[in-house]
């Protein structure tokens, strides 16, 4: 039997319940908890049949390493993502490829936060490498509040390889960069696209930035230098969204 994984927090253990109810071996609660932001947990459980069991706080802290609000699903392990199932999704789209590729981003708080920004903005799937980037753990399904479990996330074993197929298959790669000539909003960001975002600091390495078919930047009025990856996901997403539904 495969090991069981938690998914803590409302919002991820909600979501989980609603997408995909046949992962999830049990639920415990916090006992004595009975509010109603929980009771939208225990009605999808029921509706599931799902086993929902009362716990202590010691339980469910030595469970999870993070704020888990009271809930955690016991869950067995989704279905993992990769190369051969991104072409097939693209190939199975009735719409233009909104996608969304992390370089580097190893913060699991960043990664869950990336996650949210970019299933709120309707991107079709987000893409990593599989070394030196976060993977989803827990604290990532916890802080994408629920993105994690309907948004496919995509390890790839070689980046700039995939790029260059998604390239082939006419995706159009926009990275990010702070000495890039244009700025976010002179960038058209209609038709096939993939926004590229590299970790903080750093930024996307040499490789990643050779595949790119066009840099931009966000630009800056502050004496800070740089805003953090999830925040600079975010006002890129959201101004190609703007753009897309235009």
């Amino acid at each position: 039997m495969a090991k069981l994984e938690t998914v803590f927090g409302l919002h991820a253990v909600q979501a989980l319940l609603k997408s995909a109810p046949q992962r999830v071996n049990e639920v415990l609660v916090l006992q004595g908890r009975h509010d109603q932001r929980l009771q939208k947990v225990l009605a999808a459980a029921a509706s599931a049949d799902i086993k929902v069991r009362q716990a202590s706080r010691k339980e469910l802290d030595k469970l999870v390493d993070g704020n888990h609000q009271g809930v955690v699903a016991m869950s067995f392990p989704g279905e993992l993502h990769d190369e051969k199932f991104l072409y097939q999704m693209l190939e199975g789209l009735k719409q233009d490829p909104f996608l969304l590729v992390l370089d580097g981003v190893t913060d699991p708080h960043n990664l869950g936060a990336c996650l949210r920004t970019a299933e709120a903005a309707g991107v079709h799937a987000v893409i990593a490498p599989k070394d030196n980037s976060a993977s989803l753990t827990p604290t990532a399904r916890k802080v994408s509040c629920g993105a994690a479990e309907v948004l496919p996330y995509i390890p790839v074993t070689n980046l700039a390889r995939c790029l260059r197929k998604l390239q082939e298959l006419g995706v159009w790669l926009i990275g990010t960069a702070g000495e890039a000539p244009q700025s976010v909003y002179q960038q058209d960001f209609k038709g096939p696209m993939a926004l590229v975002m590299g970790a903080e600091g750093p930024g996307m390495r040499r490789l990643t930035r050779e595949c790119c078919d066009g840099l931009v930047n966000i630009p800056m009025a502050g004496e800070v230098s740089s805003l953090n990856v999830s925040v600079a996901t975010g006002v890129c997403l959201f101004e190609a969204v703007r753009q897309r539904n235009a």
